[in-house]
């Protein structure tokens, strides 16, 4: 597979990307093709694939996805099994909000083989959950907290640590259908004391939303759930 260096596109963009999140569990052949149609049309930079719980595997709408777009594919992995040749890349995922070691170092452990074997590009990601007014599939599954809604001084300290341990990039994560979406005043606090990029996601429903956290600071911008509840939503970004 050639390598698109995808993380040098990202260092270079001069605007702020848009990424579709989208998890196998909620798609079939039919409208994985409509999401891939519609993400073709719109100005989406990146396509990330993965979720909390995964029963049918990642192989196949990877493959899916392939034969229908050049966009960048990333696995956004929940768990080891959700890694594929198939895919661009990956975001090794790094929970460094929380204090469970499974997801700060065990499960980069038990994977790092087949994904060293895999030959695609991976990028290590400080992943920082946020409070978000409701308990996320990531927060349980994970069985950590999330960092308070207003704790900009904790976010901060969380994101400077991730970069100086040499992590490529730093998530902000509301988690899936996040009640409250990360305000823009943790967004900008935790970019202004950072030089890598900033991911934002959770919460996101529309393109005023986009451009709040754009505004803010985030180099990429997330957005998943709002998609599968309306595909039109992808509409507003071309």
């Amino acid at each position: 597979m050639e390598k698109l260096n995808i993380y040098k596109k990202i260092l270079a963009s001069k605007k702020t990307m848009l990424a579709a999140l989208i998890d196998p569990d909620k798609y079939n052949p039919e409208n994985i093709c409509k999401i891939i149609s519609a993400a073709n049309n719109s100005l989406i930079d990146l396509i990330f694939v993965g979720g909390s719980l995964i029963q049918t595997g990642v192989d196949e709408i990877i493959k899916q996805i392939k034969e229908k777009t050049k966009i960048p594919v990333l696995i956004f992995p929940g768990s080891v099994l959700q890694i594929s040749k198939k895919a661009d890349g990956m975001l090794l995922l790094s929970l460094i909000s929380g204090r469970n070691p499974e997801f700060l170092i065990g499960n980069h452990v038990i994977a790092a083989r087949f994904i060293k074997k895999c030959n695609f590009e991976v990028i290590p990601t400080g992943y920082i959950i946020i409070e978000s007014g409701k308990t996320t599939s990531v927060e349980y599954i994970s069985n950590t907290k999330p960092i308070p809604y207003n704790k900009y001084d904790i976010a901060v300290s969380t994101a400077i640590a991730g970069e100086l341990l040499g992590l490529k990039m730093i998530y902000l994560e509301a988690g899936s259908g996040a009640k409250l979406k990360i305000n823009t005043k943790m967004i900008s606090e935790v970019k202004k004391n950072i030089s890598i990029p900033l991911i934002v996601g959770g919460g996101i429903n529309s393109k005023a939303d986009f451009i709040k956290a754009k505004n803010a600071g985030a180099n990429i911008v997330v957005i998943g759930t709002a998609f599968e509840k309306n595909i039109s939503l992808l509409e507003q970004f071309k």
